[in-house]
């Protein structure tokens, strides 16, 4: 038999996108047959994966994982909400945040992360689960936070299953409070957070170049008023601090009593909020508009009429 060696199994992932570990036993079972391990790939539908990976994933899931002081936020990705409901898919977003707890935001030291019970990395399992579901998948974006005293909470709205869902949040406090009465805090915070969308943890993490395109819109309506400068420039700081009170997570008003501020609430428990994460499933992800017509063209082979002008 012939020696399958680290160069043949990178030569054949290179020329059909699956998984190392699929690339080695197809080498073995093909007794080093370059040509023969890409029909067995080809047979066990393995080489497609690489074919699907242009296609746009929008749907899928975020997960979340946690452990004392720490968690992590995911969003895994596919291209329609069926597979978002498939078991095996939840299982994959489930060890993706297990393993994003484990060894951070890095996202290629999450693929080359084992996959429990298989023999392959997290980043193989996703290239079969491709080639096996049929659809583009991968993992987008993480976000860990850890603190030395206190709590991450999690908060997942609408889930479909604990940890999983269409929209989760991190809010990480600090303080020397019960850690229930932290966890309660911090979950209530989540459901502020997954409510009212804010931009910023306070006023000084405001991205300065959507602050001053905020400012200089203002400036303009204030303008049009016909008010002298000095008035102007008054009618600008009133709207700027109106402006933080929707962006800016602690000047926001709380959800939960419709009055309080965030900040008063953090503070009167006497923790510290220093973090905040949003991941709302397919936010900024541009779709391809959807052509009905055109997909029945394809399957009837009839061409769709013009529309009229």
């Amino acid at each position: 038999m012939a020696e399958v060696t680290a160069a043949m199994v990178k030569d054949l992932r290179d020329r059909t996108g699956a998984g190392m570990m699929d690339c080695k036993k197809a080498l073995v079972e093909a007794e080093g047959n370059m040509e023969a391990a890409i029909d067995w790939l080809r047979k066990k539908g393995l080489s497609q994966a690489a074919k699907k990976s242009g296609r746009v994933a929008a749907e899928g899931l975020v997960g979340v994982a946690s452990a004392p002081q720490r968690a992590a936020l995911v969003e895994v990705n596919a291209e329609t909400d069926f597979v978002a409901r498939n078991p095996t898919f939840q299982a994959l977003v489930e060890v993706v945040a297990q393993t994003a707890l484990a060894v951070g935001e890095d996202i290629a030291a999450i693929r080359a992360a084992p996959y429990p019970g298989t023999g392959r990395t997290v980043g193989e399992e996703l290239t079969h689960l491709v080639a096996t579901i049929g659809e583009n998948m991968n993992i987008r974006r993480v976000k860990v936070f850890s603190v030395s005293h206190g709590v991450v909470a999690t908060y997942v709205h609408n889930a479909v299953k604990p940890g999983l869902g269409k929209i989760g949040v991190l809010a990480a406090l600090e303080g020397a409070s019960e850690i229930d009465a932290l966890e309660q805090l911090g979950r209530q915070i989540g459901m502020h957070v997954a409510a009212t969308k804010p931009d910023a943890l306070d006023i000084s993490a405001v991205d300065p170049a959507a602050l001053e395109r905020e400012k200089a819109v203002l400036s303009e309506q204030a303008r049009a008023s016909g008010k002298p400068e000095n008035i102007i420039e008054k009618m600008v700081e009133g709207r700027i601090r109106k402006y933080y009170e929707e962006v800016v997570l602690l000047e926001q008003v709380w959800v939960h009593d419709g009055e309080s501020r965030v900040k008063k609430v953090v503070e009167k428990s006497g923790a510290k909020l220093i973090g905040f994460a949003r991941f709302a499933l397919g936010e900024g992800i541009e779709k391809p508009p959807e052509d009905f017509a055109g997909e029945v063209a394809a399957v009837s082979g009839v061409p769709p009429k013009p529309e009229a002008t």
